[in-house]
């Protein structure tokens, strides 16, 4: 409200915020928040204790259901380590939600998918600074990555039964320093070429904007090089 100029104040933030029906504040790292000015509306009047009452009884009744005040020998999921987040079955879930979650906006020739029949033989090369880095396949909000639990594309295309070379071209998301020759000699060696490109947060998240659509740094240039 600050930021577009509805309000003037934290303390006016407050009393609209409340006046409109919030009761939850998300202002991780700042002390003295809005939600911290309740107190001085409530002794200016600018809101009433039934209000701040109505306001704070269904946050706390969610988190009651939810158990959050529950001991943790009455929480089920307290019991829960990696070996259950991490079996088979939910591991294969996440497979099956990965698969059906791609679009493919153009399949030319029918290139799409890769038999695994068809590929012994032959030599594939997969480039790009997404290509096999566990570290900026995650998006904004996501947890804090596992790196022994990821498959990146290279190590998922060296599963299958053929002959797998790599070339990030760069190493970060920004492509600043880009080596078109590494991804030359790998991709002009190959029958066929995965190419990972993309931005991760390195290069926009909440509160970090883009100016532009364009792939960050040199990443055009490697696809162009990829292709040629």
């Amino acid at each position: 409200m600050l930021g577009h100029h509805y309000t003037r104040t934290f303390l006016e933030t407050a009393v609209a915020s409340m006046n409109a029906g919030c009761n939850l504040e998300l202002s991780y790292g700042l002390r003295n928040n809005v939600f911290m000015h309740i107190p001085q509306a409530l002794a200016m009047g600018n809101i009433t204790l039934q209000m701040l009452r109505d306001r704070v009884r269904p946050l706390f009744y969610t988190r009651m259901r939810l158990g959050e005040f529950d001991p943790p020998a009455m929480n089920p999921y307290s019991t829960l380590d990696l070996s259950t987040v991490q079996s088979p079955e939910h591991r294969n879930l996440s497979l099956e939600a990965a698969v059906k979650s791609f679009v493919l906006l153009k399949n030319v020739g029918g290139t799409l998918p890769l038999r695994a029949g068809d590929l012994p033989g032959k030599r594939l090369a997969v480039v790009g600074p997404f290509a096999d880095n566990p570290q900026v396949l995650f998006g904004d909000y996501a947890p804090v990555p596992e790196p022994q639990y990821i498959y990146t594309p290279r190590r998922g295309l060296e599963t299958l039964p053929v002959n797998v070379s790599f070339a990030a071209g760069c190493r970060e998301p920004q492509c600043q320093q880009y080596s078109q020759a590494e991804v030359a000699a790998v991709a002009g060696a190959a029958d066929v070429v995965v190419v990972c490109l993309g931005t991760g947060i390195d290069v926009e998240m909440e509160a970090k904007d883009r100016r532009d659509l364009s792939l960050p740094g040199h990443q055009l240039e490697l696809l162009q090089d990829a292709v040629q």
